[in-house]
Parts: structure tokens; sequence; C-alpha cells
């Protein structure tokens, strides 16, 4: 009997096999796991990295029992960046925001955004749905914050908002329009000797700017106490579509997003020009009438006046002339009644001295 081989005919794995090398491949590259940006979630809604939700902010009930609740929009963009929120109608009846808000929005590609958008067209939700600038219990919402869980109706929203929307974010932009049948010139009103509040107000690009003192109660004093950066756009009339107004506060929104590297520059309507600077104002007040009557106003939004000069002109029902207003300083018109019906002593035509005029006592209807 003959020995049998124990070693197979042809064992490739056999060393000095020729084919040694070729099963013997290196280890293949370990890959690297993308670390997806977490979700947001804020109110009934948790939104992904590069996903847009549309969700609620359970507020209180109605009488009736149901339940009223603050719309959002939340934006959620692929990369790291800013949160930023956009918030309108915090007075009910100041509805050119909720516009402004719908038409900055359009557009923009959480998958490209770098950041996260937080819009609340519609703050004072019980105001807007009964056609008044104030809530139920007639107080002023931008008077409330920051407002208590346990306080009045207008407390707990202002707490509410300041605690869900507020803290959550690095920059805010508040959107504001006349009220009391008054139309403002788009403006943005802000702390102008804050570096970084002052770069993003000429990164928005509005016409006029007014360094503003923080008014106690307001929505802007109590995010800005959190060490939030806020804006506050005025433009446009209480219940009514300003188109200028509009647009300037849409490409001025998109500008701030750009400045902050959310979004392209090529994403802004108009484009972003580093040379624009609006006029700044520091002191500002309005102009009465002396007499009660008709006003025929003079002059128009963002008209330069000088001191002395006419302005409006009151007359009786059958046409007689009973005064003329003239300008209690020269500056620029930033706003100015659309009531033509006027009782002596009021307000009709709001007036800032541009930039080194010397300064006066301010008396204007900030916030």
């Amino acid at each position: 009997m003959t020995d049998i081989d124990a070693t197979p005919e042809h064992d490739p794995t056999a060393p000095g096999s020729e084919l040694d090398d070729t099963l013997v491949a290196p280890a293949p590259p370990s890959r690297r796991r993308l670390i997806r940006r977490p979700s947001f979630s804020i109110g009934d809604v948790d939104v992904a990295a590069g996903k847009s939700e549309i969700g609620e902010i359970p507020v209180s009930r109605l009488v009736t029992g149901n339940r009223i609740s603050i719309p959002i929009n939340v934006i959620h963009g692929r990369h790291e960046g800013p949160v930023v929120w956009l918030s309108a109608a915090v007075h009910g009846d100041e509805i050119g925001g909720v516009e402004i808000i719908r038409r900055a929005l359009l557009g923009i590609d959480p998958k490209t955004l770098a950041g996260t958008i937080v819009a609340v067209p519609i703050v004072n939700v019980h105001g807007f749905l009964n056609g008044d600038r104030y809530l139920p219990d007639r107080r002023d919402l931008n008077r409330s914050f920051p407002g208590s869980p346990n306080g009045s109706l207008a407390a707990r929203i202002a707490n509410l908002f300041l605690t869900e929307i507020v803290n959550r974010c690095d920059v805010g932009i508040d959107l504001h329009t006349g009220s009391d049948h008054r139309t403002n010139l788009a403006q943005i009103r802000a702390d102008l000797d804050d570096p970084r509040t002052r770069d993003l107000a000429l990164a928005f690009g509005a016409p006029f700017m007014m360094h503003a003192k923080l008014r106690d109660g307001s929505m802007r004093a109590a995010a800005t106490a959190t060490g939030s950066t806020v804006l506050l756009f005025e433009g446009g009339e209480a219940w009514r579509f300003d188109r200028e107004a509009i647009a300037v506060g849409v490409a001025g929104v998109r500008r701030v997003l750009a400045r902050l590297g959310m979004i392209q520059d090529d994403d802004v309507p108009g484009g972003v020009d580093p040379a624009a600077v609006p006029a700044e104002s520091r002191s500002s007040g309005w102009v009465r009438v002396r007499r009660s009557g008709i006003a025929g106003i003079d002059v128009e939004l963002g008209q330069m006046v000088e001191r002395g000069e006419i302005v409006a002109t009151v007359r009786d029902s059958v046409g007689r002339r009973l005064s003329q207003t003239r300008a209690n300083r020269t500056g620029m018109v930033i706003g100015l009644t659309r009531q033509p019906i006027v009782n002596q002593g009021d307000a009709i035509i709001h007036i800032a001295e541009i930039l080194d005029v010397p300064a006066t006592t301010t008396e204007s209807d900030t916030e």
C-alpha cells in the first residue's frame, strides 16, 4: 500500500503558493460614520435636521373649552448655526409682520440652511382673533414681559414665549407696525450702542434706524436680559398690508440671515449692498395740532423737513382754515397719522433728528 500525501493537490493557502498573496487582502478602510445634527424639539413638533415642520404651542382654552395655541413654523437646518426667532402680531392688530414672515421664509431650504429658524407669525392669538391690539383683559402683551406662569393671561403668554422661544434662540427679529391710525416708515429700533446689535441693524438695511432705549415689560428688554440680540422692526400701519414696508421687511430679514451665515447672499431679494447706510437718529418727537378739526397732512414718510416748516393744515367742516402746524425740529418724517379728524393736542407727525442734530426730549410710540 502506498502512502497518501496529506497535502491537497492544490492548496492555495499553502506556503509558497502563487495565489498566496492574492487572498491576503488589506483590511477595508473603516467608514467614518456621519454624525447627524440633533433634532429640534419645540411645542408639539420634533424637527429633524434638514427638515421643516409646522406646529403649535398650547396657551390656554377659550370659554367654550376649545384649546388656543400659538402657531409656529420651524426650519431646522442640516448644518450647525445660530437659532433665530421671527415674531409678529405681539399686538393683535399689527398684521404686516405676519406677511413679512411668510414671504421671508419662501424658498429657504432646510437642507442648505445653517442653523434654525423659529417663526412665530402670531404671538397674541387672542388679540388677532378679536381684531384688537390688546388681550381680552386689556393688557398690552408687550408690557408684560418677562411674565409669570401663574399671573394674568398676558403674563402667562409672555412667560411662555420667553421660556419656549426666546431662551432657545441667539437672535430675534420682532416685527411691528404703527398703531392708532398711524403709519410708520420702515425702520429698525434697537440698542445701537451694542456692537453686535448695531452690526445686524446695519445688515437689515432699512432706510432708517433709531437708537431706542429698552422699555420695561417689553419683549426686547426681557430677551436682551437673557443674552439674545434683538432687532425691532416698525413699518406700515395696523390692519393693513403696506407694500413698501413689507418689501423692506422681507429683504431685511433675509439680509440678517445672510449676515449670520445661515443663507447665501444670493438668497436676499435685491442682493446685499454693504455700502448702504441707513439714516440714524437718537432723538425724535411728535408734532401736535393746536386746534380741533380736519387735518390735511402736507408731508410724506421719509421726507426731510426743516424746523418751522408747515407740515399740516387744520380746517373746519366748511373749509375755513383754523391753524397751520409747523415742524418742531429739523429731521426726517418717520411716522404720521392716517386719521384726518383730529382733536386739539393730537399727535399727527413723528419727526426724527438725524445723526448730529442736537438732541431733544424723545416722545415716541416705540414697541
